[in-house]
Protein backbone atom coordinates (compact mmCIF):
# COMPACT_ATOMS: atom_id res chain seq x y z
CA UNK A 1 0.00 0.00 0.00
CA UNK A 2 1.17 3.41 -0.94
CA UNK A 3 0.81 6.31 1.32
CA UNK A 4 -0.37 9.48 -0.32
CA UNK A 5 1.85 12.38 0.29
CA UNK A 6 0.21 15.62 1.17
CA UNK A 7 1.91 18.68 -0.04
CA UNK A 8 2.10 21.16 2.78
CA UNK A 9 0.37 24.50 2.30
CA UNK A 10 2.83 27.25 2.02
CA UNK A 11 1.88 30.59 3.54
CA UNK A 12 2.15 32.11 0.07
CA UNK A 13 -0.56 29.76 -1.27
CA UNK A 14 -2.84 30.53 1.65
CA UNK A 15 -2.52 34.28 1.07
CA UNK A 16 -3.18 33.86 -2.66
CA UNK A 17 -6.30 31.80 -2.03
CA UNK A 18 -7.54 34.26 0.57
CA UNK A 19 -7.07 37.19 -1.81
CA UNK A 20 -8.87 35.30 -4.58
CA UNK A 21 -11.77 34.53 -2.23
CA UNK A 22 -11.99 38.17 -1.11
CA UNK A 23 -11.96 39.32 -4.74
CA UNK A 24 -14.78 36.91 -5.62
CA UNK A 25 -16.81 38.03 -2.61
CA UNK A 26 -16.35 41.70 -3.53
CA UNK A 27 -17.42 41.04 -7.12
CA UNK A 28 -20.43 39.08 -5.89
CA UNK A 29 -21.43 41.89 -3.52
CA UNK A 30 -21.14 44.45 -6.30
CA UNK A 31 -23.23 42.20 -8.56
CA UNK A 32 -26.00 42.03 -5.97
CA UNK A 33 -25.94 45.42 -4.26
CA UNK A 34 -24.04 47.61 -6.73
CA UNK A 35 -25.45 50.49 -8.79
CA UNK A 36 -26.47 48.13 -11.59
CA UNK A 37 -26.91 45.00 -9.47
CA UNK A 38 -29.91 42.86 -8.69
CA UNK A 39 -31.24 45.12 -5.93
CA UNK A 40 -31.14 48.19 -8.20
CA UNK A 41 -33.37 46.63 -10.87
CA UNK A 42 -36.58 47.55 -9.04
CA UNK A 43 -35.52 51.17 -8.74
CA UNK A 44 -34.52 51.29 -12.39
CA UNK A 45 -37.88 49.79 -13.43
CA UNK A 46 -39.75 52.39 -11.33
CA UNK A 47 -37.72 55.24 -12.83
CA UNK A 48 -38.28 53.88 -16.34
CA UNK A 49 -42.04 53.77 -15.80
CA UNK A 50 -42.04 57.31 -14.38
CA UNK A 51 -40.01 58.68 -17.28
CA UNK A 52 -42.21 56.92 -19.84
CA UNK A 53 -45.17 58.73 -18.26
CA UNK A 54 -43.32 62.04 -18.52
CA UNK A 55 -42.52 61.30 -22.17
CA UNK A 56 -46.19 60.63 -22.89
CA UNK A 57 -47.21 63.96 -21.30
CA UNK A 58 -44.50 65.87 -23.16
CA UNK A 59 -45.38 64.19 -26.47
CA UNK A 60 -49.02 65.23 -26.08
CA UNK A 61 -47.92 68.81 -25.31
CA UNK A 62 -45.59 68.79 -28.33
CA UNK A 63 -48.40 67.56 -30.59
CA UNK A 64 -50.73 70.28 -29.26
CA UNK A 65 -48.12 72.99 -29.93
CA UNK A 66 -47.31 71.53 -33.35
CA UNK A 67 -51.02 71.71 -34.27
CA UNK A 68 -51.26 75.31 -33.08
CA UNK A 69 -48.19 76.27 -35.13
CA UNK A 70 -49.72 74.61 -38.19
CA UNK A 71 -52.92 76.62 -37.64
CA UNK A 72 -50.89 79.85 -37.53
CA UNK A 73 -48.98 79.18 -40.76
CA UNK A 74 -49.00 82.50 -42.70
CA UNK A 75 -49.87 80.76 -45.99
CA UNK A 76 -53.16 79.38 -44.67
CA UNK A 77 -53.85 80.65 -41.16
CA UNK A 78 -57.03 79.65 -39.34
CA UNK A 79 -59.15 82.84 -39.20
CA UNK A 80 -60.80 81.90 -35.90
CA UNK A 81 -57.46 81.38 -34.16
CA UNK A 82 -56.03 84.59 -35.63
CA UNK A 83 -59.06 86.54 -34.44
CA UNK A 84 -58.82 85.00 -30.98
CA UNK A 85 -55.13 85.88 -30.69
CA UNK A 86 -55.71 89.46 -31.89
CA UNK A 87 -58.47 90.01 -29.37
CA UNK A 88 -56.56 88.53 -26.43
CA UNK A 89 -53.08 89.94 -27.13
CA UNK A 90 -53.87 93.36 -28.64
CA UNK A 91 -57.19 94.12 -26.92
CA UNK A 92 -58.92 94.86 -30.22
CA UNK A 93 -62.50 94.22 -31.28
CA UNK A 94 -64.69 94.78 -34.33
CA UNK A 95 -66.80 97.95 -34.30
CA UNK A 96 -70.01 95.93 -34.00
CA UNK A 97 -68.80 93.88 -31.00
CA UNK A 98 -69.62 94.65 -27.40
CA UNK A 99 -66.88 94.04 -24.82
CA UNK A 100 -68.08 92.95 -21.40
CA UNK A 101 -65.31 92.97 -18.77
CA UNK A 102 -65.35 90.06 -16.35
CA UNK A 103 -63.96 90.47 -12.86
CA UNK A 104 -61.58 87.64 -11.89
Amino acid sequence: MMKSRRTPFLPKDSVTQSLALVALLVLGAIGVAGPSGLLAWGEHARLLEQREGEIAVLSAERDRIKNRVALLDPRHADPDLVGELLRSNLNVAHPDELVIPVQP
